[in-house]
């Protein structure tokens, strides 16, 4: 793959507004679950996770993401669980680290909460299934995540099908970003997914990751998922903890690709391989 060139591309975090055009950021995952489907970045205990958001914050995270329930089929949590599990772990965030923190949830109520504690960015893998969702963040002045999914979260998709996956991805997200410019969040601070592993076979995904170039054209900036994730694990014959050299590859293509946010567990090692990607690329011009 040729290095996608990314134009003129700011980016706005509450007050900061970042320039994405030469610069990727890496956001750290923060899971507050019980069940997360990665094992070590599942800190339920408010302790550990503060200790973990500190690693990340040392590591060279640009960004905290928090999500209080697994995008994946598993126990129910209720509404109030996941504000009980997010909201002290944003206000406790925002009380100690200089970084901003983004919350995953698709719920409106709990996004609403989660901004009033202090989060500036609402990573919602539903596509905004909550009709809410868009209006509250709006009217927080906060930055949203538009995520493709096939179905909704923690529904099973064993079987998904697609015509062309990119072109459904792209046109999906093009709609979505359309809303949440109608409900008035700035195009400065909305942000696209392809949601790899979100209702997609491992083919699907690779395709995805493939053509970042084509989603990354459409303007916005675009978040990478990859970390860890499913279609890694069947290409290798990997398990779920030892997936991480195949997920800095993928961080590599992706920034390659055009891919400005790079949402991993692996801080440390993704901030060096930006690093590095941008050392070469200024050294071979």
């Amino acid at each position: 793959m040729r290095h996608h060139v990314v134009g003129d591309l700011p980016f706005a975090l509450g007050p900061r507004v970042y320039d994405l055009s030469t610069r990727a950021l890496v956001m750290g995952i923060l899971n507050r679950t019980k069940d997360s489907f990665y094992p070590p970045a599942a800190t339920y205990a408010l302790d550990d996770f503060l200790a973990r958001a500190e690693a990340l914050v040392d590591a060279g995270a640009d960004l905290l993401d928090v999500g209080g329930v697994k995008a994946g089929p598993g126990e129910e949590v209720t509404e109030s669980e996941e504000l009980d599990r997010v909201v002290p772990a944003v206000e406790a965030l925002v009380a100690r680290f200089p970084v901003p923190v983004s919350v995953d949830t698709w719920r409106s109520g709990v996004a609403e909460a989660a901004f009033a504690a202090g989060a500036w960015l609402g990573n919602d893998i539903s596509g905004f299934a909550d009709p809410a969702y868009l209006e509250v963040a709006a009217r927080a002045g906060a930055s949203v995540v538009a995520t493709h999914i096939r179905l909704a979260p923690r529904v099973p998709d064993p079987d998904p099908h697609y015509d062309d996956v990119t072109r459904a991805v792209a046109d999906f997200l093009t709609e979505r970003r359309d809303r949440a410019l109608a409900a008035g969040v700035a195009p400065e601070r909305v942000v696209l997914d392809a949601g790899l592993d979100l209702g997609k076979t491992t083919a699907q995904s690779l395709a995805l990751l493939r053509d970042s170039p084509v989603l990354a054209a459409l303007g916005s900036p675009l978040l990478l998922s990859a970390s860890n994730k499913t279609f890694l694990g069947d290409l290798f014959d990997l398990g779920v903890t030892e997936r991480r050299e195949a997920s800095l590859g993928a961080v590599a293509l992706g920034v390659m690709g055009g891919c400005r946010i790079l949402r991993v567990h692996d801080v440390a090692g993704t901030v060096r391989v930006r690093d590095a990607l941008a050392a070469l690329e200024g050294a071979a011009r």
